[in-house]
């Protein structure tokens, strides 16, 4: 009996300390359990989002090729078509593949300063089919890259539209390449990456500033630069095809639903809102354009009607997500109204040769959409404030300027830096017996048409 005793009490210190740990144990896996239970649940994909940004990155590439091209190369002289063509071609190549290098990273990538992002997600590092919190929570991280690359092609190649009929195509590529770092991933951080517009409260919902903006700038920088088309203004520059630039309006319509709309980041009320803002938007400047182009020259023309459409695509673009249907209206109204005005007299009074009108259409029509919405946002259709005329006073209009004025100044000093330097090292415009010839033969060695 003492024996069993004995052992009992040698038994009893270690069974006590088992007990211990074991309950230790059992306490710190409930805590841990309980932890991730109260732990926010992890984004997950969503197959209807994710199957409608499929679509709208698709339709944005379709506003590029074959739609602007389209657009652009009607527009001008036919020995200078597959050269026009080649522009935009060649920018959606060349922007891919900067974007998945670097591009996408310097722009989304973790906040540095408020001005850029840092190399994290280079070469995609990082970027997979999870999604991400802040990017599209309900879609796989990659697609968002995939859509924000569509833009980031798009934009260098409407600068193009600018320099038509007279810029060598070496120097063109290394100038659209070397804006995109040094001008276009900056804005993109800056309005939409985290950047100190975002910040700030400045709100552009699908490209005003970032694509239509820092286009219209740098085309107006760079078509200063390079000097008027030779026998510009006197002699006369018809578009070649315009049934090509009309299909190509289209295309372009068609496809800035996917550009709009799609900038909702899923299939819900906000990307059907911006859908029909922006085909309200787009068909009342269409009219509009037509209208005010009968009364001022007595006839409506089929390049003015696509000019038109345009117009009114590129004003609603900022505010379509954030704006219900009677602004959708006005904005189309504006937009027609005030880039017929500096399509028709400010160019011509100011006598800068912007070939197919980039500056006048994408610029001042991004330009408008941006400071209207400061008078038309409103938080029930999606925006994160109301502008004035719901509320909101003057706080995101006077962020909605502060956002144009900064963009349009940074991208204009960006711009002319990046030529002046070309120009020095390579030169940016053909010899006048390459004008003379045409940018397809001198720059390409190949004609459009053989008759």
């Amino acid at each position: 009996m003492l024996s069993a005793m004995s052992n009992m009490k040698k038994i009893l210190p270690v069974f006590l300390i088992c007990l211990v740990v074991l309950a230790g144990w059992t306490a710190f896996n409930v805590q841990d359990v309980a932890a991730q239970d109260a732990a926010p649940a992890a984004p997950k994909a969503d197959t209807g989002d994710t199957a409608w940004i499929i679509v709208s990155s698709a339709l944005v590439m379709l506003m590029t090729l074959p739609g602007l091209a389209l657009f652009y190369g009607g527009l001008t002289r036919q020995k200078n078509i597959l050269s026009t063509l080649l522009h935009s071609f060649i920018c959606l190549c060349l922007g891919s593949m900067a974007w998945v290098v670097f591009g996408y990273s310097l722009s989304f990538g973790p906040d540095v300063g408020g001005v850029i992002g840092n190399l994290d997600w280079f070469m995609l590092k990082g970027v997979g089919v999870e999604p991400h919190s802040t990017y599209g929570p309900t879609i796989p991280h990659e697609l968002f890259m995939v859509f924000q690359l569509m833009f980031a092609a798009i934009t260098p190649a409407l600068i193009t539209g600018a320099l038509a009929e007279r810029i060598r195509f070496s120097s063109m590529l290394w100038f659209l390449g070397i804006w995109s770092v040094v001008v276009y991933y900056p804005v993109a951080h800056w309005v939409w990456g985290g950047g100190w517009l975002g910040a700030m409260g400045a709100l552009d919902f699908a490209g005003g500033t970032v694509v239509h903006v820092t286009c219209g700038m740098a085309a107006l920088v760079a078509c200063i630069m390079l000097g008027k088309r030779k026998g510009y203004p006197n002699t006369p520059m018809p578009p070649h095809n315009l049934p090509l630039t009309v299909l190509g309006a289209g295309l372009l319509w068609f496809g800035w639903f996917g550009f709009n709309a799609g900038s909702s980041l899923g299939a819900n009320g906000q990307a059907i809102g911006a859908f029909v803002a922006t085909h309200i938007a787009a068909s009342t400047a269409t009219v509009v354009w037509m209208l005010i182009e009968w009364a001022h020259r007595g006839k409506p023309t089929a390049l003015g009607v696509a000019t038109g459409t345009i117009a009114g695509l590129a004003t609603i673009t900022p505010v379509a997500g954030f704006v219900s249907l009677f602004p959708a209206f006005l904005v189309g109204l504006a937009g027609a109204s005030i880039c017929y005005i500096c399509v028709v007299f400010i160019k011509s009074a100011a006598g800068y040769d912007d070939a197919l009108d980039v500056v006048g259409v994408h610029g001042v029509g991004g330009a408008t959409g941006c400071i209207l919405g400061g008078l038309f946002n409103s938080k029930a259709m999606g925006s994160p404030a109301d502008g004035l005329f719901y509320g909101g006073g003057f706080s995101l209009m006077g962020a909605q300027i502060v956002m144009v004025l900064s963009v349009a100044a940074f991208t204009a000093i960006g711009t002319w830096i990046i030529l002046k330097i070309i120009d020095v090292i390579l030169g940016i415009r053909v010899t006048q017996d390459e004008e003379q010839e045409g940018l397809d033969v001198s720059q390409h060695g190949e004609k459009a048409y053989h008759v």
